[in-house]
């Protein structure tokens, strides 16, 4: 008996199944069009680029051009690539261009679908930026597809790290960008921290294809990308505390595992007061509860939980004396990117590392800001479906199902529960060993690379061959993977299998002929293709006869998308396929979510060693517990995102203030307009409002109008005369500021005077906006505690956030006055110096925002090879060191013994 549900889908599908039926007439209009393209010359292709360019800067909708631009750019693909389009990826492309998040499976080819609505949205010459989660992806698709946006007569750019300037500037000025989430993010900050337009490199946001987006958009969005400065050192003080945690024991603190926190106990605060007056980190007579105490606090929780919470080789690496973050979703290194709040410097002294400063904010956004700022937003992935809720929330985007080409054939096992992990491990080894028996190729996903270095020697110890692909074997990922579907193989990845690169069964063709060319460069090119193709053809079909890629899980994540992520890598394009999931009640997810009941209920059953729980039930419970963690995860997003909106919003005024200026001629009109804002606010303060001439605070103010005004006035004797009120000296100051202000311009002439005005500003602007960072990091740290006064601490961070941005706007107005006031007309030699040193100022701040070097990066080079110093050539002392990790080449690999 169907229910009413149940028999409402059967009968008119279900909501996503009626979205595509929906855009199936518009891929018929696309189709029908298809020969007509195909008899075009490949001048005609471009020059039908030349007319639907000018009809949409003309005012003719998109939406009309698509069926056009549709067919136009897969003939062009088709003649570029050799690949034409199915119609489920212009069922994708039509959905992104509706500003959708398309969910495509693995091999779907989702890298040609984003041509489609980005050439149709870069006719309106607007721009389009195509968003990759890692720099070898940016380079790789812009490449690749570039070919066919040069076909369709458009240009193409790529976006990576250190590029020298006028480069980025080119590559943002082309019709398609392709760039990385964390640099489309950092040229925004370092943009916005500039000192005139035209060093400014990206254009407007009019509209991002985030690729993986459910892993930038999800993953990262929680992720303040920051441009910092260094503040005093203090490595003194972190060994120091360093040395006293592990004289701890475990009643002197809590962990919360599932905050990612710790605290001290009662106990341990009085063990730690001791221990902190004996080594003299204390002062005598001090408490850890006194309010000079909070700095020290600080240290002490945060070496407590970079003991107790932050694990070597699973949330960080120690690479050449450097700790490097690991991506807990994608398994990646994270090279430059550090914790905040000193907790990074206190991993740095549990790992004996050299402590690098910590830093002070200098400008910061999120991913859930950044990417808000696009006029039209679009995404595609294999896994969304999960998350659409926050989507639709947060960013307004929804997510559209795609069919597949050909129908799935992967078997999806239930998952079977062991008791122990010993039991669950064997149990892997045996079930792999039987894979490697048949040829069946193998991908095993693990959690940690801990987990996956200890699978592989017992995979060692069993005798059987594998790769291990995890941040370790960073820079092998692409062959690795490409390996990955080869008859027999067995690849164990840590959560990141094999992400922008597909594993076909039987291995990649184009590495095959690759590595034959390069082991034969004088043969027969077209010779070697034609027989490694004849050899992959049976390869393939040897590794179908086998059951296709089994992909075996070791552990359940905390969101389904990551494991779907990874069973998806089987069974692409309709492949046979098979996944499984083997877990233990001693995983993290089993035991810090209720594994305690199913214990009890396996003990009752009577459970064998080795025996494991299959049953779909065991599949639901473990679903909800997953939903249940991405439910509180998307709480805590959405909580955080209301408390950045706040500053948010104030980011956006500072920046448009900052544009403002940048882009006006002359500023004269809103430096007065300061000027005789702080003589209002300086009336009303030394003579309020109806008060008496006997009640004013003359001598102050005219102390305060000296120092801030520049200029000396007979305040007394205007409060002396009869019917002078705070409106006629308002009126005087503002007529005596103005006139000494023109007589200054005057002698420094108006070239000069608008140079000055607008240096000025701007770094006083930069100035102050750093310290109101500064203070809205201390005021989020603090607010929290105001729950405990029954107030909602969302509401008192916007209250005094509002607050204190109208008082640092005050505080602007007033030092721009004063600094304008004191400038003093030099000789034209010290003229030029002045301005030099304020441009000087300005650009401080951007120093280290600039390319290291304005040449090719050395990734880029031939034969270079960032693990073998043999291949880095001959670095400078003070270039930054190839090897990867940020500092000079003098202070790492070339270090004096």
């Amino acid at each position: 008996m169907l229910g009413l549900g149940s028999l409402a889908k059967k009968v008119f599908g279900s909501p996503n199944d009626r979205k595509v039926k929906s855009v199936r007439p518009l891929v018929a209009q696309i189709n029908a069009l298809e020969a007509e393209h195909q008899a075009k010359t490949d001048a005609e292709i471009i020059a039908k680029t030349e007319e639907l360019r000018s009809r949409a800067t003309g005012g003719e909708s998109l939406d009309d051009l698509l069926p056009e631009a549709f067919a136009n750019c897969r003939e062009a693909a088709r003649r570029a690539l050799g690949l034409r389009a199915h119609d489920v990826q212009l069922i994708g492309g039509i959905f992104l261009h509706q500003g959708n998040i398309a969910e495509m499976k693995t091999g779907e080819g989702k890298t040609l679908v984003a041509t489609f609505p980005a050439y149709l949205n870069a006719l309106t010459g607007k721009g389009v930026h195509i968003v990759t989660v890692n720099d070898y992806l940016a380079k790789r698709d812009a490449e690749w597809m570039g070919k066919v946006y040069g076909a369709l007569g458009l240009t193409t750019g790529v976006v990576y790290p250190r590029q020298p300037d006028e480069e980025k500037r080119a590559a943002y000025a082309a019709d398609i960008t392709y760039a990385t989430n964390n640099e489309l993010g950092f040229d925004y900050l370092r943009d916005n921290m500039r000192a005139s337009l035209s060093d400014m490199a990206q254009r407007d946001h009019n509209f991002a294809i985030v690729d993986e987006v459910d892993s930038i958009l999800i993953d990262e969005a929680r992720t303040p990308l920051i441009i910092s400065g260094p503040t005093q050192d203090r490595s003194d003080l972190y060994i120091a505390i360093d040395k006293i945690i592990p004289e701890l024991v475990e009643d002197h603190y809590t962990l919360d595992e599932k905050a990612r926190n710790a605290s001290f106990t009662d106990e341990g605060n009085d063990f730690l007061e001791d221990k902190l007056h004996e080594v003299g980190l204390l002062p005598e007579g001090q408490s850890l509860y006194d309010p000079e105490s909070t700095t020290i606090v600080h240290h002490l929780t945060n070496a407590l939980r970079a003991h107790k919470m932050f694990h070597k080789d699973q949330q960080y690496i120690v690479r050449s004396g450097e700790v490097v973050l690991v991506d807990e979703f994608t398994g990646r290194m994270m090279p430059g990117r550090r914790l905040s709040e000193g907790l990074h410097q206190a991993i740095e002294a549990k790992e004996g590392c050299q402590i690098q400063p910590e830093n002070v904010t200098l400008a910061s956004v999120t991913f859930q800001n950044y990417f808000r700022l696009y006029g039209k937003l679009a995404g595609m992935t294999g896994t969304a479906a999960t998350e659409a809720e926050e989507f639709m929330a947060i960013y307004g985007l929804g997510v559209v199902e795609i069919p597949t080409n050909v129908p799935v054939a992967r078997i999806d096992d239930d998952d079977a529960v062991y008791r122990t992990a010993r039991e669950k491990y064997e149990a892997i080894v045996e079930t792999i060993r039987e894979a490697h028996a048949k040829g069946q190729p193998v991908l095993v996903g693990t959690t940690s690379i801990e987990k996956s270095e200890m699978l592989g020697k017992m995979l060692a110890a069993a005798k059987l061959p594998h790769n291990i692909l995890n941040a370790r074997q960073h820079e092998q990922e692409a062959q690795i993977v490409a390996d990955a579907g080869k008859l027999g193989a067995i690849t164990i990845a840590t959560n990141m299998a094999g992400r922008g690169t597909d594993i076909k069964l039987g291995g990649n063709v184009e590495f095959k002929v690759m590595e034959a060319i390069a082991a034969d460069p004088t043969g027969d090119h077209a010779a070697i293709r034609a027989r490694i193709e004849e050899e992959h053809r049976a390869d393939e079909q040897k590794v179908k006869d086998a059951g296709g890629l089994y992909v075996l899980a070791t552990e359940r994540h905390e969101s389904r998308r990551i494991d779907n992520q990874l069973r998806g890598r089987s069974g692409r394009q309709g492949d046979p396929g098979r996944s499984s999931f083997f877990l233990s009640l001693e995983d993290d997810l089993m035991r810090i979510f209720g594994s305690d009941k199913l214990d009890k209920m396996l003990s009752t059953l009577g459970m064998k060693e080795g025996e494991a729980i299959v049953h779909p039930w065991v599949n639901k419970s473990l679903e909800r517990a997953q939903a249940k963690v991405e439910g509180r995860n998307f709480d805590i997003r959405k909580q955080l995102l209301k408390f950045d909106d706040v500053m948010n919003d104030q980011r956006k005024v500072i920046f448009g203030q900052r544009r403002e200026v940048m882009a006006a001629e002359d500023i004269a009109e809103v430096a007065r307009d300061m000027r005789h804002q702080v003589i209002e606010d300086m009336v009303a303060t030394y003579m309020p409002p109806k008060s008496y001439a006997d009640q004013w605070e003359v001598e102050e103010m005219t102390r305060a109008v000296r120092e801030t005004l520049g200029i000396d006035v007979p305040l007394a004797d205007w409060a002396a005369e009869d019917g002078v009120d705070q409106d006629v000296v308002e009126e005087r100051l503002r007529d005596a500021a103005d006139a000494y202000m023109a007589s200054k311009a005057a002698q420094f002439g108006p070239e000069q005077m608008r140079s000055i005005e607008k240096q000025v500003l701007l770094q006083t602007i930069d100035q102050k906006w750093r310290d109101h960072l500064l203070t809205l990091e201390h005021l989020r740290s603090v607010v929290g505690f105001r729950g405990y006064a029954q107030r909602d601490p969302l509401n008192e961070y916007k209250t005094e956030g509002f607050q204190l941005f109208e008082s640092m706007l005050d505080g602007l107005r007033s030092d721009v006055t004063t600094k304008l006031a004191r400038i003093q007309p030099l000789s034209p030699e010290q003229q030029e110096q002045l301005i030099r040193q304020l441009q000087a100022q300005q650009q401080a701040a951007q120093r280290a925002l600039e390319p290291a070097a304005a040449e090719t990066p050395e990734a880029a080079r031939e034969g270079f090879d960032e693990t073998n110093p043999e291949t880095w050539g001959n670095p400078g002392r003070n270039d930054v060191c190839p090897c990867g990790s940020g500092k000079k080449f003098k202070h790492c690999h070339g270090r004096l013994a």
